[in-house]
């Protein structure tokens, strides 16, 4: 709302989600204060270039926006981290993060500026192909520097091999940051074997429905619990078209990260549905369209791995190009 009527009064012609994620992954998270900043910013975690001209037509928006919400004695959460931040910092000689990998830049100005030079002082856990919440910076950029400092932790103790491996089709041998860090994949192990994964392409989605409600029941039937099956759709709708599933842990799939189940059904793997449609027509080019297809990827890999014994994906032809990477390397094998 704020956006939209600085754009208004100031005659500024941009698409309403260019200018929120601008402000908020520009502006608002790196704290810019003036016109000048604006302008020579190098537009971290943004992957289009901008005239100056341009930036300082939006740098007039941005600035009505910063002080519309002083005047209404409101504050945004990077600028709540930035004020504590300028303000002395966090009261530790020590902070662990886990779940790194979706750190925002606010909140890692605020530890960078805390503890980025202690020794030690900072610890982080992540995985990059989990990173579904926010697009790639420069850490560096931060006062956060991990390059060189880093290791990648070779042992997996909560998914069996046949499910890590079915897992990491998704996603290529090596992630690479934005400052140049790469986390190699090969090499890992489980410490646990299970059934291979089951997947499955349906003509239509009752087949599916029936199906998938049979291979719950068999869960049932060899002693796991309902609380101890998942079933994981794309988006709130799928939520409830598969609402006869209620019973046992029915999620979108953002909302199971970090959770672990004996079994998972990632189910819906449509073509349609994976990669969600309006995120890809709501890209603007095609570095964002890029990004959109990586978080889309991550998105599945996160919620193929949250099984520990048992996986089952499926979904109606056509299905997902993702779920299509799945079936091709498993012909392979």
């Amino acid at each position: 709302m704020l956006l939209r009527d600085a754009a208004g009064h100031h005659a500024v012609d941009a698409d309403p989600d260019f200018l929120f994620d601008e402000w908020q992954l520009v502006v608002d998270a790196w704290d810019i204060q003036d016109s000048d900043t604006c302008r020579d910013l190098p537009r971290l975690g943004r992957k289009v270039r901008m005239a100056a001209s341009r930036r300082d037509d939006l740098w007039r928006v941005f600035d009505q926006v910063r002080r519309e919400l002083s005047r209404l004695d409101c504050r945004s959460y990077a600028q709540m981290c930035h004020e504590l931040r300028t303000s002395g910092g966090l009261p530790y000689t020590h902070i662990v993060v886990d779940e790194a990998q979706d750190i925002a830049i606010s909140e890692l100005l605020l530890l960078g500026s805390t503890l980025g030079q202690e020794r030690n002082g900072l610890f982080f856990a992540g995985d990059i192909g989990q990173r579904i919440f926010r697009a790639p910076f420069p850490w560096s950029n931060a006062g956060v520097e991990v390059r060189g400092r880093s290791r990648s932790l070779k042992v997996n103790y909560r998914t069996s091999h046949q499910i890590r491996r079915c897992g990491d089709e998704l996603l290529p041998e090596a992630l690479i940051e934005a400052d140049g860090s790469e986390e190699s994949r090969l090499g890992v192990t489980s410490v646990f074997d299970g059934p291979p994964p089951e997947i499955h392409v349906f003509p239509d989605r009752q087949s599916e429905l029936v199906a998938l409600f049979q291979w719950a029941q068999s869960l049932r039937s060899d002693g796991i619990e309902p609380d101890e099956i998942a079933v994981l759709v794309r988006s709130e709708e799928l939520v409830e078209e598969f609402s006869d599933f209620d019973k046992f842990v029915l999620l979108p799939m953002h909302e199971a990260k970090g959770a672990e189940f004996r079994a998972v059904a990632v189910t819906a793997l449509d073509h349609d549905k994976l990669p969600d449609e309006g995120r890809i027509y709501a890209a603007r080019d095609e570095p964002q369209l890029d990004e959109v297809m990586a978080t889309e990827r991550h998105l599945l890999y996160v919620a193929a791995t949250r099984a520990r014994d048992q996986l089952w994906l499926s979904g109606v032809e056509p299905i997902s190009e993702f779920l299509a990477d799945i079936l091709e390397a498993a012909a392979r094998s």
